[in-house]
């Protein structure tokens, strides 16, 4: 290995050369406390910036080993030193002058969530640690200008690395809290299932955002408190004892005027199933991390999706065990998310009915009368909810502002009144059966359209057999025109969409979705599915088990191809690798 006086040497002797001579630099250089590596070169200043890496023996870096053997210990060790340091370089960025990106110096940006990310990783055997980051090598012109870019490698760069990346220049007492978090987090999620809840909402938290563009706490926010009734308190390892309100797993209805708060909850909820960083207003919002938001998605693709749960006997014959479609309609988009959320394995479904398609949703009594079952092929998803607990384990927390439908068979009833809760399940059963047997007795406005006087009091669900469980058994095969295609290439488009060769998928609606890098990660998994997976053996569920269990094993560096990794790619979920594929019209199924 050279040391930092060989590219002291290297810089000097490339300085006014042609940019192309910055190539002789790649290699690996030692900086005494830390190893310097020059990974991949930019073309030209205007190009993505050049891709750098640090690292830094676990025994020098010195940070405790019970901060990172532990996964979630060591995840939110790594956001926090990923952290620090983008605080730092951004003390340097475009200090050094230049043509096009020259002195630029960046590294992943992070959010509110803890995520894991391949820009801070730390080796769980020995501590090393490892910091990828990307620097916009100097140039006037395209004459490469080795002075600036010695400046960035041997004054700021030191600097930086010196100032956050040894435990014993940091605050041990906040490096610890981190960790503390980090484990009284994992205590929440752990104790979810025993507890028999799919969520937890501690008193206290800040649930509103700052803005539609900010996703931080909105100062002045009002913070939760749980109803009595639904008020759990958890002992936590460093915290201590913690209430706030549990969602118990079964069928929740959200209620509420409009701007109360509802979706307010249940976005929480959604971005709940990451852990978020002190101060979030939102670190002690826990959900089961497999939830899944459900909405409609009209235009999407479905290929060989089994959703005859849902719709059955459609007009054109179209076989729905083995549903096809390049441009979905927003009730079938809807039944196939939700069956392919069975598919991921999810075991709670959020559903906003602002997103829904009414039709998949309820069909109400009049409706029923004048288009007759028979003539009907939707089977809403009213009538599917408690099958879905009952015999598949699937617990349902779904936002209502405008039908009460969902009153008749949902377990708990909370109501937002002006962002504070309240339980009024027992109040909403009364009013509901109530309703009920006034329209039973011609009584209620809406007599007319409810049942006959002397029978039993309406309701909006029928009891229905139940169904068939949905097949998983889709086989995917890889497509021969990108597997031969040495230059594959994949785009992003922030966490909107990616782009596999010439083919866009469309990941606008996949809510859960909380980073960019999450995306730049799936767009990975599609090509390394493409090049090396898809043998047309494997189900869907194998393959994506298969992809798990690699990053698993090797984190996002098994995503890699050539050895090369990108700086900025951060894990996704399960569901989201899922729905990626589901949403890939160029999938061979």
């Amino acid at each position: 290995m050279k040391n930092s006086e060989d590219l002291r040497r290297m810089l000097r002797a490339v300085d006014h050369k042609s940019y192309p001579a910055y190539k002789d630099l790649r290699g690996t250089y030692s900086f005494g406390s830390f190893t310097l590596g020059i990974d991949h070169v930019q073309g030209d200043p205007f190009a993505s910036p050049s891709r750098l890496s640090v690292q830094i023996d676990g025994a020098k870096a010195a940070f405790p080993p019970a901060y990172y053997q532990e996964k979630h210990c060591r995840i939110a060790l790594q956001d926090y030193l990923n952290r620090l340091f983008f605080q730092e370089i951004e003390k340097y960025t475009f200090k050094a002058k230049g043509s096009g990106k020259s002195g630029l110096i960046a590294v992943s940006r992070c959010g509110q969530e803890v995520l894991e990310r391949s820009a801070v990783t730390i080796r769980p055997s020995d501590g090393q640690l490892l910091v990828r980051f990307s620097v916009g090598f100097p140039a006037n012109g395209r004459t490469i200008n080795a002075s600036q870019l010695e400046r960035i490698l041997f004054e700021f760069l030191p600097a930086c690395v010196t100032a956050v990346l040894f435990y014993r220049r940091l605050p041990a007492a906040k490096v610890q809290s981190v960790i503390h978090l980090a484990e009284d987090q994992q205590f929440i999620r752990a104790q979810l299932e025993p507890l028999g809840l799919c969520a937890f909402v501690a008193n206290g938290s800040v649930l509103p955002r700052q803005s539609g563009v900010s996703d931080r706490p909105m100062k002045d926010g009002i913070p939760f408190v749980s109803p009595k009734s639904m008020e759990v308190t958890l002992n936590l390892p460093h915290r201590g004892p913690l209430s706030g309100m549990g969602i118990r797993k079964g069928i929740t209805l959200i209620v509420g005027g409009g701007y109360h708060g509802k979706s307010t909850l249940l976005e929480a909820l959604e971005l709940g199933v990451y852990n978020h960083i002190a101060g979030d207003g939102r670190e002690y919002v826990i959900t089961d991390d497999s939830a899944l938001k459900i909405r409609a998605e009209d235009g999407r693709s479905i290929k060989k999706t089994d959703i005859s749960m849902f719709i059955n006997n459609l007009p054109n014959k179209k076989d729905t065990h083995a549903f096809y479609s390049e441009d979905a309609s927003g009730s079938t988009s809807q039944a196939a998310n939700v069956i392919e959320g069975m598919e991921s394995g999810a075991k709670v479904f959020l559903i906003d009915e602002d997103t829904c398609a009414t039709n998949f949703m309820i069909r109400d009594e009049l409706m029923q009368r004048v288009v007759c079952r028979d003539e009907e092929p939707i089977t809403p998803f009213i009538e599917r909810a408690r099958f879905l607990y009952e015999k598949c384990g699937i617990s349902s927390v779904l936002v209502a502002g405008s039908s009460g439908a969902y009153f008749y068979i949902a377990d708990t009833i909370l109501q937002m009144d002006r962002y504070v809760p309240k339980d009024i399940t027992e109040f909403a059963r009364k009013e509901a059966a109530e309703y009920a047997a006034a329209s039973a007795a011609g009584k209620h406005p809406d007599a007319a359209v409810q049942s006959a006087p002397g029978s039993a009091p309406s309701s909006p669900v029928q009891k229905l057999p139940d169904p068939a469980l949905p097949s998983f058994r889709r086989v995917p095969s890889c497509n021969m025109a990108l597997r031969r295609d040495d230059r594959l290439k994949t785009r992003t488009r922030g966490t909107d969409d990616v782009q596999l060769g010439h083919e866009n998928i469309d990941l606008r609606y996949l809510e859960q979705i909380a980073d960019h890098e999450q995306t730049a990660a799936l767009s990975c998994i599609l090509a390394l599915a493409e090049k090396n997976l898809l043998d047309g053996r494997k189900t869907l569920t194998q393959l994506v088990d298969d992809i798990c269990a690699l990053m698993e094993e090797k984190g996002l560096a098994g995503l890699s191809a050539g050895g090369f990794l990108s700086t900025d790619l951060a894990m996704p979920r399960r569901q989201e690798i899922f729905a990626c594929f589901n949403r890939y019209r160029g999938l061979k199924l």
